[in-house]
């Protein structure tokens, strides 16, 4: 099978993990509830969305460096089994303490599996393909919002809510064989694996974000973090093959890239998770609360189609900028976003808000993969999707306690919709630090 056949089995098997993937991350939303109740230990609660995302998070940035050594196909392979595995004893839990574990191992394969999609996509498709590419899987993410609900809903009211997770095991065979025939158009290059960095990492990353979550210890857990992560710089730079090249990050356009992506999705990515309940207390139903989300998946999906034509003709610097001047704009309607708001405004602006991160995301991940030598693609990739996370858990942890601190809903979503503004403000000046590209051979070159 020639690379042009093989690459349509690889992505469709992608595309079928992130979707299991991605649903996991919503459909428990829903099914909560009725497990605690069923299990007990409500105290644990929170802690099995936390463990899913910060396990999911630190493993992204060392799943891409791991592809670059060893291949993508192996790697994401791994992934897969690993995540199905989790969802399997997930499905099996006895208590919530199990629920909690077992949810940590599970969000390790689904971080392993999360950065995949694009660099395979960046290893297999031009840059004006991509940009169609990356359509197709927001609309993935935007059909996983629908169906996640939906489905969990349907699995606890015939079934029993262990079915969602069983239901990934069949998903994740099926996404194995068609990654079997894949032959890979990368060639790797082997390196002894940095154990100690990937350890230092993980610990110092998971300690920061567990300040997302805890209730006291704040700054104990900041402190810890902040000491490992110094420590883990430190020892990156001396070490011959680092799980993180810092090397990379030198580069003006990559580094400034990471830092948009960190202050864009701290800004307003959390939007879609307090937004519906804005419309809630309005009076609107759960359903048509959720309905201006899709607006944001419309909006994506739209710009997204085109945006590797545009990088082509316009160059990155000036892409990030009208996306996060677009950001801004969404950011200002949200601010006046008033109990004389309704849904068709709400709506409104979420479309706008998907056509900023469509242009942000789209141009952050190509430019991430484009501006560094191919055997750094994967970990250059898997940072920029790692600086998403970070900036949106920030975010959303802001948001929720500028909310928890209000006298009433109303306030609090002006509050928190005022610091969206002005966090988005500041992502767009961080536009103003990159580099003006050329355009050779159809490839934007940083000059």
């Amino acid at each position: 099978m020639s690379n042009r056949q093989n690459r349509w089995p690889v992505m469709a098997s992608i595309v079928l993990a992130m979707l299991v993937s991605s649903m996991d991350t919503t459909i428990i939303n829903t099914t909560m509830p009725v497990v605690a109740d069923e299990l007990g230990g409500k105290a644990l609660y929170a802690w099995t969305f936390a463990a899913y995302m910060i396990f999911s998070t630190v493993a992204a940035p060392i799943a891409g460096r791991l592809s670059d050594l060893f291949g993508r196909k192996k790697v994401f392979g791994f992934g897969i089994i690993f995540f199905m595995l989790g969802s399997l004893l997930c499905g099996y839990s006895g208590s919530m303490v199990q629920l909690v574990l077992f949810r940590a191992v599970q969000g390790l394969g689904a971080g392993v599996m999360m950065p995949f999609p694009n660099i395979i996509a960046g290893d297999l498709f031009s840059i004006e393909q991509r940009g169609k590419i990356q359509a197709f899987f927001s609309a993935m993410w935007g059909l996983s919002a629908v169906l996640a609900p939906l489905l969990g809903g349907l699995f606890v009211e015939y079934l029993s809510w262990r079915w969602i997770f069983y239901v990934n095991a069949p998903l994740c065979i099926i996404s194995l064989l068609l990654l079997l025939p894949y032959r890979e158009v990368y060639e790797p290059k082997p390196a002894k694996v940095d154990g100690g960095g990937a350890l230092l990492f993980s610990a110092g990353i998971s300690l920061l974000l567990l300040t997302t979550v805890v209730e006291s210890d704040y700054l104990l857990y900041a402190a810890g973090g902040v000491l490992l992560v110094a420590v883990f710089v430190l020892y990156e730079k001396r070490h011959p093959a680092p799980i993180v090249p810092l090397d990379l990050l030198r580069h003006p356009n990559v580094a400034w890239m990471n830092v948009n992506s960190v202050l864009a999705c701290a800004a307003l990515f959390g939007t879609s998770s307090f937004l519906p309940l804005f419309l809630q207390a309005k009076g609107y139903s759960i359903t048509w609360s959720g309905m201006p989300l899709l607006g944001h998946s419309l909006g994506w999906m739209a710009v997204a189609v085109f945006a590797g034509k545009w990088i082509l003709r316009y160059g990155y610097r000036r892409m990030l900028m009208i996306g996060n001047t677009i950001l801004a704009a969404s950011g200002l309607m949200f601010a006046f976003l008033g109990e004389d708001r309704g849904i068709v405004y709400a709506t409104g602006a979420m479309v706008i808000q998907g056509v900023a991160f469509g242009l942000i995301v789209t141009v952050s991940i190509i430019g991430s993969q484009q501006l560094v030598g191919a055997h750094q693609k994967g970990i250059s990739t898997s940072l920029q999707m790692f600086a998403r996370n970070i900036g949106t858990a920030v975010g959303v942890t802001i948001m929720g306690s500028l909310l928890n601190h209000a006298s009433d809903v109303f306030a609090g979503i002006e509050h928190l919709f005022l610091y969206g503004f002005l966090m988005s403000l500041a992502a767009l000046l961080s536009t103003f630090m990159l580099r003006k590209e050329g355009v050779v051979a159809g490839e934007v070159i940083a000059q």
